[in-house]
């Protein structure tokens, strides 16, 4: 929080909207979005003269792919799904995102429209960034630019793994990865480990480019070989090292 003074409050969305609290984000909340060193107080307190926050209900759209990008958007709290919406309306999931993480870090910035669809898997709460607002705050403030500039290679980054590995890793392989990313240790001795399901077998699937019955395949052979134990929405990872070696495709 900024000693010098208190973030402004916004004004708040009818009452049928709460749960949440319609206030500029904390600072622990700015410095996980821009990462790096701890934001200085100028630079929360420009971020708080722009910020704009808006509530979406459970399955509602965020933005769509075919609307004019004019802000940096992220989600604050709450669950994202990112994918595309075909002309009959079936939503084709991609990816998750939990909050505190963006959405759209650049098409805002090129004048484009939304790269891709983006739907709102619980109520959420979202923060935009205005183009047109922020940018004379970036001239004040240029290490405010440089740390988006790091947030766009770190995206840049993460697309290009989760490309190769599309490309060049077996379905086995992909799903070993994808549950490593999600790995919580329960143990220390590095060899289990827990990974809380939150998306529908579906989803996951779609995720990792293959149906939803070679996913179910995968889980079955996985805990055929004791590498996982699967409760429900609950999986229990009982050998890391083996599905480290799973990953790497041998």
């Amino acid at each position: 929080m900024l000693a010098e003074r208190p973030p402004r409050t916004l004004a708040r969305l009818p009452a049928d909207t709460a749960p949440f609290a319609f206030t500029v984000p904390e600072a622990a909340t700015w410095n996980r979005l821009f990462g790096g060193a701890p934001l200085a107080a100028a630079e929360l307190q420009a971020l708080a003269a722009v910020a704009k926050l808006r509530s979406v209900a459970e399955g509602a759209e965020v933005f769509v792919h075919d609307e004019p990008a004019l802000a940096l958007v992220a989600v604050l709290d709450g669950d994202v799904a990112l994918g595309w919406r075909t002309a009959d309306s079936v939503f084709h999931f991609e990816r998750p995102l939990s909050g505190p993480a963006w959405l759209d870090l650049s098409s805002a910035w090129l004048g484009e429209r939304h790269a891709m669809d983006a739907r709102a898997s619980s109520r959420v709460l979202l923060l935009e960034l205005n183009c047109d607002d922020l940018r004379p705050q970036l001239e004040r403030h240029p290490a405010l630019g440089q740390r988006l500039i790091a947030g766009l290679a770190r995206e840049v980054q993460s697309l290009a793994v989760n490309t190769h590995e599309l490309m060049h890793k077996d379905a086995p392989a992909r799903f070993a990865a994808w549950l490593l990313q999600r790995c919580k240790a329960v143990d220390t001795s590095g060899r289990r480990a827990v990974v809380k399901l939150a998306e529908r077998k579906r989803d996951i699937a779609s995720q990792l480019a293959i149906t939803p019955e070679t996913l179910s395949r995968l889980m079955r052979s996985f805990s055929r070989q004791g590498v996982i134990e699967v409760a429900g929405y609950t999986l229990r990872v009982l050998d890391l090292p083996a599905l480290r070696q799973l990953a790497q495709g041998s």
